[in-house]
């Protein structure tokens, strides 16, 4: 079986999706019978093996990503690709293509419903955009064959708003990346920070959906002993004494390691739709605490970290004392447990292979029936 992934959701910066493709690559690549292509956003037209990328217009401020104008040159390298299946990642230009490849090959398309676009874009500029995108998203994922999310929270609001059928599809981690034994004694030191010090960190990109004025606010009330270190490009230089940024796109290896070097992951993000990062400081070995909104709900189990009430530094700033007031290490080994039993990489992959298989099978004997 070949699978075609598309999607502008993959720049140097980005996050979950690339992760996700990433993931899905290297476990696929193992069986003999199954093979992966991905199609996204380039500065030019180019193929390294089933990497492929077209040229596409960089947005400004947008953190190296990248966005496709015209479906028609996306569709016909579908075409050429000549996939079983193909997978949208993102619900704009590529997402048409997809579906357009798809009919004219007669293979199924999925549509992977990674981010919450019309309660982002309502975010910024009111209700009316928000309706509007929203019957937009319902126009769009209801031609696809199968529409997935990453947690319930998201298949329940995409069924709401008038989705037929909606698979949740969880992501994973890379639990040998993300590991306990990361852990870096000289961390602390580098950081200008005594032994005593309560690190806590959090890992991403500058956005408003993060609340990282909120992080900031927070780590105002806590003051000394408690320090923050805020990783990720475009993150704010004005902060209260008690925090270090590291403004920078940061390697996997590094974050792993600044992961399991702190005490816990400070989470003020609500519009997660998996909150990766999250799932990632568990493997690691530490308790998140986090806004109690989206997949954080979700994904943070009761033991293994806290959530507060969202957009609130003075209910955060209580919820950490209060982490911190019971045995920190024991949650964080719950913490590790529960992402090793519930999103380990090859377990995630395995089902969603299954979702696939069936998928061309129906298609194939839809095909015989009717073709």
């Amino acid at each position: 079986m070949h699978i075609a992934d598309i999607t502008m959701f993959h720049a140097p910066a980005s996050g979950g999706v690339r992760t996700y493709l990433q993931a899905k690559h290297r476990v696929f690549s193992r069986f003999p019978e199954l093979r992966t292509s991905l199609l996204v956003p380039g500065a030019e037209r180019d193929s390294l093996g089933d990497h492929h990328t077209l040229p596409s217009l960089k947005l400004p401020l947008g953190q190296g990503y990248r966005f496709p104008l015209r479906r028609r040159g996306w569709r016909d390298a579908l075409l050429e690709l000549n996939p079983d299946l193909i997978e949208a990642g993102d619900p704009y230009v590529t997402a048409w293509a997809a579906l357009d490849a798809g009919q004219r090959l007669g293979v199924p398309v999925v549509g992977f419903y990674h981010s919450d676009l019309p309660r982002l874009m309502g975010d910024r500029f009111g209700s009316v955009v928000q309706q509007r995108l929203e019957r937009y998203v319902v126009d769009l994922y209801s031609r696809f064959d199968s529409v997935m999310a990453p947690c319930q929270a998201m298949a329940d609001r995409l069924l709401a708003w008038g989705l037929p059928r909606v698979r949740v599809q969880p992501l994973g981690v890379d639990l040998a990346s993300f590991h306990p034994d990361k852990h870096d004694p000289s961390l602390r030191k580098r950081l200008g920070l005594d032994p005593q010090t309560r690190l806590l960190i959090f890992v991403g990109r500058f956005s408003r959906e993060k609340n990282i004025d909120v992080l900031l606010a927070t780590m105002a009330r806590l003051g000394h002993p408690w320090h923050l270190l805020l990783m990720g490009p475009g993150m704010p230089r004005s902060v209260p004494s008690n925090v270090t940024v590291i403004d920078r796109c940061c390697g996997t290896h590094e974050v792993a390691r600044a992961l399991a070097s702190s005490d816990a992951m400070l989470h003020a993000g609500t519009r997660e739709t998996f909150g990766l990062i999250a799932l990632e400081a568990m493997a690691s070995g530490i308790p998140v605490i986090g806004a109690r909104a989206g997949a954080l709900i979700e994904n943070v189990p009761l033991g293994g970290g806290v959530l507060c009430q969202p957009l609130d530094p003075d209910a955060m700033a209580e919820a950490t004392e209060a982490l911190f007031s019971n045995d920190i290490a024991a949650s964080g080994r719950h913490a590790r447990r529960h992402v090793e039993r519930h999103f380990d990489w090859d377990r995630v992959m395995e089902q969603l292979l299954h979702h696939y298989e069936d998928l061309v099978d129906l298609g194939s004997e839809t095909h015989r029936r009717y073709g």
